[in-house]
């Protein structure tokens, strides 16, 4: 049986931690960020965790992770 491939975006995008939760940034930080306030624009830095709704998902594009 040959081995399960890994999603090469979604590692270069997301990180496992220790305990089971998967790391991501923030969407819509990337361009067109004139019209977009500053507040908006702070609140978008940093990371969150994949909702759980997405882990199935998530845990598919990452099966060894």
């Amino acid at each position: 049986m040959p081995k399960m491939k890994t999603k090469s975006g979604a590692a270069k995008r997301l990180k496992v931690l220790g305990g089971g939760g998967v790391k991501r940034s923030m969407a819509f930080k990337r361009h067109i960020l004139t019209k977009k306030t500053t507040k908006n624009k702070r609140q978008l830095r940093g990371t969150t965790m994949v909702h759980p709704t997405n882990m199935a998902s998530v845990r598919a594009m990452l099966p060894y992770a």
